[in-house]
């Protein structure tokens, strides 16, 4: 089987981290977000990944490189030249995704995180018979978003109502989606959305199938929703007994910390904490909901929650970092500095306080 994974363009709204990484190779839980993907995607069989790209390809493959001898999958880059929506990569991507086995494929948005249940799409896949299965997932506020409006007991896909004013169900794409390689034929090379123009087509003919996600889901493409994610996700470690979650008197909630991190004494971490390879904390420091991404360094009596440490930044003795902090790749915060909701881009160092959420360049 093969899957196409809609990497897209510049991932600006996870700025100051997407100036240093393009965003699918920013850490997740201590790894690359699309490799949570393509691991999931390895795990039920799939022997090609195909990613849709428009920014850096280079950069991508050089990196996935690695990954790809590791797990023993194949990973090609598609390039668009002009963003071409979410359906236009297929078509661009067409001769990757089709061969003569006629087996359907995968296709998934990099900035989703969920439990990934494949396997079980496939089987729905293959008993409603169908031209194409989506994922949905319940969401509490759906009128935020484009709501799937479907048959109870077959799943079979009425029609879609974009943020709808009237409550017409709480049901929205989860962007995970499985499809014959005939919905191909109805993409054409140009700049089109999957969602907005090809999935309702296949729905009016009475053909598309809607499969609900068991377990999470979050689209962790902006800071606030990536902290949340990094809730789900490892809830959802702890509710499978997960040997990857760190324990001891120090630790509180659910908490990863990679084998080569430090960790000082009289530290209290968590809860919903990820601490990255070769990062240092040092004694007496509070981490709470937050990430500290490789080779990051936390100074003695530091106090960090809610926000995101990115690589090789360190946080000086007695600082504070709150309320949605994002330090890009090598930001120096000095001691006893205070930054409420502070974005700061790459390579800058902070003598001051930042007593209001602002963009510090």
């Amino acid at each position: 089987m093969k899957a196409l994974i809609l990497v897209g363009g510049f991932g600006t709204r996870l700025r100051p981290l997407t100036l240093s990484f393009p965003k699918p190779l920013v850490d997740f839980a201590n790894k690359p977000m699309i490799l949570h993907q393509i691991e999931a995607l390895k795990a039920i069989g799939v022997t090609e990944v195909v990613l849709a790209i428009n920014y850096q390809p280079e950069v991508m493959l050089n990196f996935l490189k690695d990954f790809e001898e590791k797990l023993g999958i194949k990973i090609t880059c598609s390039q668009e030249t002009e963003p071409l929506g979410t359906a236009g990569p297929l078509a661009l991507a067409r001769d990757k995704l089709i061969d003569e086995s006629g087996e359907p494929f995968f296709v998934l948005n990099s900035d989703v995180i969920s439990e990934y249940p494949l396997k079980e799409m496939i089987e729905f896949h293959k008993s409603h018979g169908g031209e194409a299965s989506i994922m949905v997932t319940k969401v509490d506020e759906p009128s935020k978003y484009g709501v799937v409006v479907t048959e109870e007991a077959t799943g079979q896909v009425e029609k879609f109502v974009e943020k709808p004013k009237l409550f017409v169900g709480n049901k929205i794409n989860a962007g995970i989606y499985l499809l014959n390689p005939s919905v191909l034929d109805r993409i054409e090379l140009r700049p089109t959305s999957i969602e907005k123009e090809v999935f309702p087509k296949i729905a009016a003919e009475k053909k598309l199938y809607a499969m609900v996600l068991p377990g999470f889901w979050m689209d962790i493409g902006q800071p606030r929703d990536y902290i949340t994610g990094l809730r789900l996700y490892l809830d959802s470690l702890k509710k499978r007994s997960s040997p990857k979650l760190a324990s001891g008197t120090h630790i509180v909630g659910n908490v990863i910390v990679d084998e080569t991190a430090k960790i000082g004494e009289g530290c209290l971490i968590g809860p919903d904490v990820a601490i990255g390879p070769g990062c240092i904390v040092e004694a007496g420091v509070r981490l709470s909901r937050c990430t500290v991404m490789r080779g990051a360094r936390i100074k003695k009596h530091a106090c960090i929650s809610s926000s995101i440490i990115g690589w090789h930044s360190t946080v000086g003795q007695w600082a504070r970092v709150e309320n949605m902090t994002i330090l890009g790749e090598d930001v120096h915060v000095c001691d006893e500095i205070y930054s409420n909701g502070g974005v700061v881009l790459p390579h800058k160092e902070i003598k001051s306080n930042i007593l209001k959420p602002e963009i510090v360049m």
